[in-house]
C-alpha cells in the first residue's frame, strides 16, 4: 500500500488513535487492579490483625491455650497467612508454615518499635520472599499487645502478571481488529472516489458525453462529482466547438486550395514567360500541395474524433491488406533503391474499417520510406501474438532520438522540423495512426534507436472466428 495515499493515512490515524486509547485504558485498568488488590489485601489483613489483638488483649488464657484459640478462629496455615502475636515484646504465638509453602514464618523479622496504632509495610525474607504485613497494636492494663497479619505478594503479583498478559494479548487483538475495521471502513467510505476515478480514467475525447457517477450522499463526494461533471460538460462543449471549427475550416479550405492548385498548374502549362515565373509558380504549387495535405490530415483527424473510424466495418485478412499495400508503396521507392519485404506466416483476421486500417499501413510505410536512406531495407510482419493481431513495420533508417519517443504520436510533432518540412511531413501521420488504432480497440507502439532504425507495432483484437479456428 502506498504510505502517502489518503487511504493509508486515514487507516493509520484511525488505528493509531484507537491504539493510544487502548493502551491508556489498559494502563488504567492494570493500575486500578493493582491498587484494588493491594487495598483489599490490606483491609483484610488489618481486620484480622485487629481481631487477633483484641482476642489476646481480652484473654486470660495461658499461652498454649491462647495459641489454640487463634488457630481455631483464623487457621492461618490453611489460608496461607502469616500470624504472630506479641505481649510486651515477647512472642506468644507464631503460625506454622503456610499450606502452599510460600514463606517461612520463623524467618519473618520482628516489627520495629512504633507508637503507631496500625502500620502496613513490606518485609523481605532472607530467601527473597516479600510479605505484606499489617501490625495492629493494643495497650491496656500495662500490657501492650502487637498482632501481625501477613500475606506473600507472590500470588498477587501472579494475578497481576496474568492480567498484564491478558491485557497485552487483548490489546494486540483490538489493534488488529481496529486495523481491519479501519481498512474496511475507509475502503467503504472511499468507494465513491474509486468509482469516480475509474469512470474519469475511461473518459477521453471520444466519450466526453459520459458523466461521473454522483452518489446521493449530500456530502463532499456528491459536490465533487457534480463539479467534475460540470467541468466535463464545459470541456465537451469547447471540444465540440473546436471540432466543428476544424471540420468546417478544413472543408471550406479544400475548395479554394483545389482551385488555386488548378490555376497554378495552368499557369505553369500555359505561361510563355520567363523561367523565373515558372519557377515561382512551381514553388507556390508545392506549397499548395503541402497545405492540401495538412487540410486533408485535419479533416481526417476531425472525422476520427467524431467516431467515424469504423463506418464500414468488415472482417478481413490483415496480412493480405499489408502485402497489397506494401506492393503498391514499393513503386514509390525505386529511386531510393529501398527494398520492402513482407513476412506473413499465417492468416490473421481482424474486424474493422479496411480503408482506415490501410491508411495506418500507408502512413507507417510512408514514414519508413522517408527516413530510410538509399539502399535501406523495410520489413512488414503480420502475425498473432498473445491473442492479438500484430502488424510490425521496421526499417534500418535514421531512427528517433529517445527524447522524442514520448511525443512521437502527438499532433503536429516533428522530430526535425526542417527535415520534416523538406520531406513534406506535417506531423499528423502518426497521430492519425494512433487515433485509428484506438478506435479499433488497439494500440500502436514504437521502438527506436537513433542511427539504427525504428520498429512500429500495431496491436488489434483478432476476429472472433479467427480465434475459434
Amino acid at each position: 500500500m502506498n504510505t502517502r495515499s489518503l487511504k493509508f493515512r486515514l487507516i493509520a490515524w484511525y488505528a493509531g488513535w484507537l491504539t493510544v486509547l487502548f493502551v491508556v485504558f489498559g494502563i488504567f485498568v492494570y493500575a486500578s487492579l493493582a491498587h484494588y488488590l493491594k487495598e483489599a489485601l490490606r483491609e483484610a489483613l488489618a481486620r484480622r490483625a485487629r481481631q487477633v489483638a483484641d482476642i489476646v488483649l481480652r484473654s486470660s488464657l495461658d499461652t498454649a491455650t491462647l495459641g489454640q484459640e487463634i488457630q481455631k478462629h483464623f487457621a492461618p496455615e490453611a489460608n496461607n497467612r502469616f500470624t504472630r502475636a506479641l505481649i510486651n515484646g515477647s512472642v506468644i504465638y507464631v503460625a506454622g508454615p503456610p499450606a502452599d509453602g510460600s514463606f517461612n514464618p520463623q524467618a519473618v523479622p520482628l516489627p520495629k518499635a512504633s507508637s503507631e496504632e496500625e502500620t502496613f509495610d513490606r518485609r523481605a525474607l532472607p530467601d527473597g520472599t516479600v510479605l505484606l504485613i499489617v501490625v495492629a497494636t493494643r495497650t491496656s492494663g500495662g500490657r501492650t499487645v502487637v498482632a501481625e497479619e501477613g500475606f506473600s505478594v507472590a500470588p498477587m503479583e501472579a494475578t497481576l502478571h496474568a492480567w498484564l498478559v491478558a491485557l497485552i494479548v487483548g490489546l494486540a487483538l483490538l489493534i488488529l481488529v481496529a486495523v481491519i475495521g479501519g481498512t474496511l471502513l475507509v475502503q467503504r467510505s472511499l468507494q465513491p472516489v474509486d468509482r469516480i476515478i475509474d469512470t474519469a480514467e475511461r473518459i477521453s475525447s471520444r466519450n466526453l458525453s459520459d458523466r461521473l457517477p454522483v452518489p446521493n450522499t449530500r456530502d463532499e463526494f456528491e459536490r465533487l462529482s457534480t463539479a467534475l461533471n460540470n467541468m466535463i460538460r464545459r470541456l465537451d462543449d469547447a471540444f465540440q466547438q473546436t471540432q466543428r471549427f476544424l471540420a468546417d475550416a478544413s472543408h471550406e479550405l479544400r475548395t479554394p486550395l483545389t482551385i488555386i492548385h488548378g490555376e497554378l498548374e495552368a499557369v505553369i502549362q500555359k505561361t510563355e514567360g520567363t523561367r523565373e515565373v515558372r519557377d515561382l509558380a512551381g514553388s507556390a504549387l508545392e506549397e499548395v500541395d503541402g497545405l492540401k495535405k495538412i487540410v486533408e490530415g485535419l479533416f481526417t483527424v476531425c472525422r476520427l474524433d467524431a467516431g467515424e473510424a469504423q463506418e464500414n466495418s468488415t472482417t478481413f485478412d490483415l496480412g493480405a491488406l499489408a502485402a497489397g499495400t506494401a506492393d503498391q508503396m514499393s513503386l514509390l521507392v525505386d529511386d531510393k533503391n529501398i527494398s520492402i519485404a513482407c513476412h506473413l506466416p499465417e492468416k490473421v483476421l481482424v474486424n474493422g474499417d479496411r480503408a482506415r486500417l490501410k491508411q495506418v499501413i500507408v502512413n507507417l510505410l510512408d514514414n519508413a520510406i522517408k527516413y530510410t536512406p538509399n539502399g535501406g531495407h523495410i520489413e512488414v510482419r503480420v502475425l498473432r501474438r498473445d491473442g492479438k493481431a500484430s502488424l510490425e513495420v521496421a526499417d534500418n533508417g535514421i531512427g528517433i532520438p529517445s527524447t522524442a519517443l514520448p511525443h512521437i504520436f502527438d499532433r503536429f510533432f516533428r522530430v526535425d522540423k526542417a527535415r520534416s518540412r523538406e520531406l513534406g511531413g506535417a506531423g499528423l501521420g502518426l497521430s492519425i495512426v494512433k487515433s485509428i488504432c484506438a478506435a479499433h480497440a488497439g494500440r500502436v507502439l514504437v521502438e527506436s534507436r537513433e542511427g539504427e532504425g525504428s520498429r512500429f507495432t500495431v496491436e488489434l483484437p483478432i476476429a472472433a472466428e479467427n480465434s475459434a479456428a
